[in-house]
């Protein structure tokens, strides 16, 4: 447009009222444009506070953490401690059982020593005393406990009169008669006193022995051969009437016996 033109245009216009327009219009574009620039700035505090939010809470949670930490990190030391303390304990009742287990041991070489000293004690008592001991004698189809000193003497008189000293074996019966009266072997000693006194030829005191012998002891099984004895005595004193009456009455108290037999062979020759 020429500068004619605006000219014309300008003239049929207040210039005051268009300079008003114009600052209005300056004024609202301001007001305009400030509204976001001010909303930026409230997001920005906004967002400033969530973020201090998060960085207290993590802050809190750290803190938290690092005292849990600190927290399991004391038990775990405490644990350790007792850990050690345990395995202390540990080391010291190995110690104590390994040495028990040598007391022990010690304890069962000492007793087993110990008991293998109170066996042999107990052997060598056992030996000696077992001479000392009763012992179990069969004689005459009798059993009886005899001491062994009553077995010695008895055995010592029947090697005296084996050897035909009957002087002395009538001693040693005698006396054994005296110290031993109610033992075992009283019956057959008293037969074999009677046979002593025959050898040294007391008749008389033989016939005593023998007829003391079968009347303490008719079942012996040497009360038949005692009974021959006593009539030997008799015809050897030149009792024959005596010995006659001996042999019948042997024959009838024992008959079947070997003595039964040779009293009635003595009978056929008296006659």
């Amino acid at each position: 447009m020429s500068m004619l033109r605006l000219s014309r245009v300008t003239r049929g216009f207040d210039l005051g009222a268009v300079a008003q327009a114009v600052a209005l219009t300056a004024v609202l574009a301001l007001g305009v444009a400030g509204q976001p620039a001010r909303a930026a700035l409230f997001e920005d505090d906004e967002a400033r506070k969530a973020i201090l939010d998060i960085r207290a809470k993590q802050a809190q949670n750290e803190e938290a953490q690092r005292a849990r930490v600190a927290d399991l990190q004391s038990q775990l030391e405490t644990a350790r401690r007792g850990l050690l303390d345990l395995s202390g304990q540990i080391d010291a009742l190995r110690g104590e059982l390994a040495k028990m287990r040598g007391q022990n041991e010690q304890l069962a070489r000492d007793l087993s020593e110990t008991q293998r000293k109170v066996a042999d004690q107990s052997a060598t008592l056992d030996n000696r005393l077992r001479p000392l001991e009763p012992q179990k004698v069969s004689l005459d189809g009798k059993e009886f406990q005899a001491d062994p000193e009553e077995k010695r003497q008895f055995d010592a008189a029947m090697g005296l009169i084996r050897r035909g000293d009957f002087n002395e074996a009538v001693s040693a019966y005698t006396s054994f008669l005296q110290r031993f009266p109610a033992s075992g072997y009283a019956d057959s000693v008293r037969f074999w006193l009677g046979n002593a006194q025959y050898g040294k030829r007391d008749y008389k005191g033989a016939i005593a022995t023998f007829k003391a012998f079968v009347a303490a002891n008719p079942d012996h099984p040497r009360a038949a051969e005692s009974q021959l004895a006593i009539a030997n005595c008799q015809i050897e004193l030149k009792d024959t009437k005596g010995a006659r009456k001996t042999l019948e009455d042997l024959g009838k108290a024992y008959p079947g016996t070997e003595a039964a037999k040779a009293a009635k062979e003595r009978l056929t020759a008296l006659r």
